[in-house]
């Protein structure tokens, strides 16, 4: 009777090691790996069958009459617990490697898989992987692919623009006898952009950058030419009005080429422009709508100026207002761009200082009575500035700017010679001593900072000069573009008292203490 007792605890015991132990859907993963999870509650189903075989066999007895036995020689639960942990211990490899994982919770795969090496086996178990604890997943984030970092797209749009008829040739001072008051121009333009929700995306507004070319037309080819400009371009948004609609503007800056310039002989009349390549400067204000995932179209106000930076006489300069028109294609775009999770690096407010040498030429007009003649010659500029700026934020910094000059064109004159003037003897223009043409002047300044580029304006007096052309108040306009993280390019324009042309400033310059987050 108390063999039989033991014979029931036995088959009792049996049965019990029979259900899994913490079942776990390892149906979640089929990867080689093997879900450890499924590992364990192999080892579990195994001690009561697959585990025993060897020693029941090994004693010539069954499978079933094995563990019975071992049940009925006074091994408790316990014990039995202890011998089936130490075994799928030893076979956790084999448990590990099944070419599938648990089903049902219940079910376990025939198959193995091939061995785990020890190392990765080991590296689990003292991770604490082994309790049921799946690995992590080192996969891509999407469809095995990584997260671009930026993303592209090209563009086309139409500008026609009212031309502002300042100059007598436009008023209709022509071979047409028309008037010059209409401009067509159609652009192509590539650009990219950060990934939209990255920290730079969210800090300068889904900024992006490119370059494109345009063809002009003012209907007066034969004396202004239909040039075609290349130039650079970053924008950026502005106010978010809905989710498929926004406020954006953006700046372009290049150079046009094919003017028909001023010519004494062959287009005298063309008094508003002097030279074959003009710079080219336009900003524009839109409205953005996600016509698509991957359309949007573009509709706003646009200004546009050209001007040869009074490099060459005469230098009026052509400029016009109107409305732009256009479609953007945004390859790879998945949905609306409007992730606001990232958040933006902190920004630690501090003082930067820009050093900035810069050249160029000139030409001059010299007033003689209540006419205007222009020198033939050009002359040098060579000058300096060194500013201290406050940085605010990543988008904004001003102070103040050490501006030092030689003005080769500076209080250039035409001797007295009235009686061969009215002769009409060639005139001569003269040269004035060089401390005539130095000038130090200090100036406000405030930069619009984005990535790449940055914008500046000045306003300022030269506190220290001999008179003349030099005692003026003066202002800049000038853009920054990035070449490392500290050296950058620098074109600037200045003028005198806000319309008179001073001089192109070409030049390289120099970041010190520069201290903002490195994030794109």
């Amino acid at each position: 009777m108390k063999r039989r007792g033991n014979l029931y605890a036995a088959i009792l015991a049996g049965a019990l090691s029979l259900f899994p132990v913490a079942a776990v859907p390892a149906e979640r993963t089929g990867r080689t790996a093997g879900t450890t999870a499924g590992a364990s509650s192999a080892a579990d189903n195994a001690a009561g069958t697959t585990a025993a075989g060897p020693a029941a066999e090994q004693a010539g007895k069954p499978r079933n009459g094995s563990a019975t036995g071992r049940a009925g020689d006074g091994t408790d639960r316990t014990g039995m617990t202890e011998d089936r942990t130490g075994i799928a211990a030893g076979s956790e490899a084999g448990a590990a490697e099944q070419s599938e994982t648990i089903r049902s919770g219940t079910e376990s795969a025939a198959q193995k898989r091939p061995k785990t090496k020890p190392a990765v086996r080991d590296s689990l178990r003292r991770s604490g992987r082994s309790g049921g604890i799946a690995p992590p997943s080192f996969a891509p984030e999407r469809d095995g692919k990584r997260p671009r970092r930026l993303t592209h797209r090209i563009g086309a749009e139409f500008r026609p623009e009212h031309i502002f008829t300042i100059n007598p040739f436009l008023r209709g001072e022509n071979l047409a006898q028309l008037p010059v008051d209409l401009s067509l121009a159609a652009h192509l333009k590539y650009s990219f952009r950060f990934r939209p929700g990255s920290p730079a995306d969210r800090t300068y507004g889904g900024v992006y950058q490119g370059f494109g070319i345009a063809y002009y037309d003012f209907a007066n080819p034969q004396e202004l030419g239909n040039p075609v400009a290349a130039y650079l371009f970053q924008g950026a948004r502005i106010a978010r009005l809905s989710r498929r609609l926004s406020l954006d503007y953006e700046w372009n800056f290049g150079l046009s080429f094919g003017w028909k310039p001023y010519d004494r002989d062959d287009n005298r009349l063309n008094t508003m422009m002097g030279s074959k390549i003009n710079a080219f400067l336009n900003v524009n204000f839109f409205l953005r709508w996600m016509l698509t995932r991957e359309l949007d179209l573009t509709f706003g106000p646009t200004l546009t100026h050209f001007s040869n930076g009074n490099t060459k006489i005469p230098n009026a300069g052509l400029n016009s207002a109107g409305i732009g028109a256009g479609l953007t294609y945004n390859f790879g775009r998945e949905r609306a761009e409007i992730p606001q999770r990232t958040p933006a690096p902190e920004f630690r407010r501090h003082f930067s200082y820009d050093l900035v040498l810069f050249g160029s030429w000139c030409s001059k007009g010299v007033e003689v009575g209540d006419v205007l003649y222009a020198s033939p010659d050009t002359y040098p500029v060579v000058g300096f500035n060194f500013s201290a700026l406050y940085n605010f934020g990543y988008k904004f910094r001003a102070g103040l700017s050490l501006d030092g000059v030689y003005d080769g064109s500076a209080n250039v004159y035409v001797p007295d010679r009235i009686a061969e003037l009215g002769g009409g003897a060639p005139l001569e223009f003269a040269r004035p001593t060089i401390d005539r043409q130095l000038a130090l002047g200090l100036s406000g300044r405030a930069e619009f900072v984005m990535p790449y580029f940055t914008i500046g304006l000045g306003l300022g007096m030269n506190v220290l000069h001999k008179g003349g052309d030099l005692k003026a108040f003066y202002q800049t306009l000038t853009l920054k573009v990035g070449i490392t993280r500290n050296a950058f390019a620098h074109i600037g324009y200045s003028l005198r008292d806000f319309h008179m042309p001073n001089f192109l400033m070409l030049g390289v310059g120099y970041r010190f203490n520069n201290k903002y987050p490195r994030h794109y």
